[in-house]
């Protein structure tokens, strides 16, 4: 474990407590708890007695929110494991009020080099969330063909040269150092004014299939809805297009758009969920200083 301080900046706290509706009393799940910024504001909004329940497979996260939210005693309480084991970790303290997940990585570990998700410092390619499990990055490219891999680059980076770079890595195996990976991609890429950085997409994409972050998404999303309590609600934060899309279509579905309807217009089958907001928050304009927003 680094010796390093843990900080990490959460984002749309004020968003995220106005969009639970967050009260006193009220019970909680923070499903991708990071360094405890959302648990902590959900806490103090909630006094004197709400409880926030939070998760994360990161344990550098869990020991940094612990030791956060610390002074809030037995109202908070950490655990770990993976957002999409939701229905089995939280089951004995359902239902919730309110049940949040905000997707991705975190600014502690895109900015330890130790962790293997940095573009521009080097270190291992790790890209582990949880790196006392799992194969890391490295594993994985010295284990994937070039149509295995470019299938990677395209469905989880969106990447539209991927044949190209997909050659380059697995030409360049094995894989040490992120630095070089990085180099490596942003010269077969052959972008040359691009307004991100040439292995962004690239990156993304691996730690996406590392860390099976599109599955574990669905799986929240299917087992939160039946954690709620009546009137309970469930907020997510995403950013990028594949996380947006997986959650706009399921929140959809549970407020029954699209739902078969009788001869008069009127849904077949009464939805259980209604949507608090149709378009969403957008984290600039919610969150202006914030440069991960």
């Amino acid at each position: 474990m680094s010796a390093q301080p843990y900080h990490h900046r959460s984002v749309l706290v004020d968003a995220v407590v106005e969009l639970l509706a967050v009260r006193p009393g009220g019970r909680y799940l923070d499903g991708t708890l990071g360094g405890g910024g959302h648990a902590a504001a959900i806490l103090e909004a909630s006094s004197p007695s709400g409880t926030v329940l939070g998760i994360d497979r990161d344990r550098e996260a869990i020991d940094a929110a612990t030791a956060r939210n610390a002074p809030w005693g037995p109202r908070f309480e950490a655990r770990h494991g993976r957002f999409g084991d939701l229905a089995q970790i939280a089951a004995d303290r359902a239902p919730f009020d309110g049940i949040l997940l905000d997707i991705g990585v975190s600014s502690p570990q895109l900015d330890r080099p130790e962790r293997g998700f940095s573009l521009q410092a080097d270190g291992p390619v790790d890209m582990r969330m949880d790196p006392s499990t799992g194969e890391p990055a490295a594993a994985l490219l010295d284990r994937l063909d070039l149509n295995g891999l470019v299938r990677i680059l395209r469905e989880y980076g969106e990447e539209p040269r991927a044949r190209r770079i997909a050659r380059a890595i697995l030409a360049g195996r094995p894989w040490t150092s992120t630095r070089a990976l990085a180099e490596t991609v942003a010269e077969a890429s052959g972008y040359r004014h691009s307004r991100i950085h040439p292995a962004t997409r690239t990156f993304q994409a691996l730690r996406i299939a590392v860390n099976d972050e599109l599955g574990e998404l669905e799986r929240a999303l299917a087992a939160a809805p039946g954690l709620l309590a009546p009137g309970g609600r469930l907020a997510v934060i995403t950013f990028h297009s594949l996380e947006d899309r997986l959650v706009k279509h399921r929140f959809r579905t549970l407020a029954g758009i699209g739902a078969p309807r009788d001869a008069y217009g009127h849904p077949v089958e009464a939805p259980a969920f209604r949507l608090v907001t149709r378009r969403g928050v957008a984290g600039r304009d919610a969150d202006p200083d914030n440069p991960r927003a």
